[in-house]
């Protein structure tokens, strides 16, 4: 369904800008988007890819990298060329500058098309991590413990030792938000997002404030009797308080 809302997107703006996130959750998205390249390649020879975030202070080339892991499932298979894949450097002598040309791009070609997120176990989208503030624009992040444990992170070797990422406005500011959430430990911080209570320490439920999110979350994650009765309760409560106001 991910991969749907993409290739339709697709077929209006053949030049659109997809923002793209790592590691497993979008991988059945890319996937998807492959196989459609092997039937129809023309149809992406103009799309743009911009990265999302990066894990900072390693290599480009660890396998762990969100570098890697694009150039494997999305920017190789799809024929992505060079000039349309901007891409956060993760070993640059300054990462602020690399904030500063990422935003440059964005103010010039901007806004995204579709952002294609997931949903980090404390709540975080990319590495905007739950903060009493959100940064608005590309940023150096300070990665939390949460997200230290993510596989990525773990497997990689090296330690990274801060994050560079997309912005919440940045974010915000996209015509389409995709956000997949997927994989294990993810019930409860799933549970919390679904409230559409819109705070800093959960970064994700400021997607609320948009008017375009569609939300695909594995049954894995919470099974269908589990999510319809979440949406209940939040319709309820959202009656109640309209009720209240009226």
């Amino acid at each position: 369904m991910a991969a749907d809302i993409v290739i339709t997107e697709l077929n209006k703006r053949p030049k659109m800008l997809l923002c793209t996130a790592s590691g497993s959750s979008p991988a059945l998205t890319y996937q998807n988007l492959v196989e459609v390249n092997r039937q129809n390649p023309v149809l992406f020879e103009k799309m743009k890819v911009l990265k999302l975030d990066e894990w900072g202070g390693i290599s480009m080339t660890n396998p762990e990298s969100c570098e890697m892991f694009l150039q494997q499932n999305l920017i190789k298979p799809l024929g992505i060329t060079n000039d349309r894949f901007i891409s956060f450097h993760s070993d640059h002598k300054n990462p602020e500058q690399e904030c500063h040309r990422v935003s440059t791009y964005l103010n010039e070609n901007g806004p995204i098309d579709i952002c294609v997120l997931g949903l980090g176990k404390n709540g975080h989208i990319a590495f905007n991590e739950p903060s009493a503030f959100m940064q608005p624009h590309c940023h150096v992040a300070e990665l939390s413990e949460k997200s230290m444990t993510h596989p990525m992170a773990q497997n990689m070797g090296e330690t990274p030792t801060y994050g560079i990422t997309i912005g919440m406005a940045d974010i915000l500011q996209s015509r389409k938000i995709i956000m997949l959430v997927t994989g294990t430990g993810k019930k409860n911080i799933a549970e919390e997002f679904l409230k559409g209570i819109v705070t800093p320490f959960l970064p994700a439920s400021f997607l609320w404030l948009h008017a375009e999110v569609y939300c695909f979350i594995d049954e894995e994650v919470l099974n269908y009797d589990m999510l319809v009765k979440i949406l209940h309760n939040l319709t309820i409560e959202n009656e109640t308080k309209n009720n209240c106001e009226d």
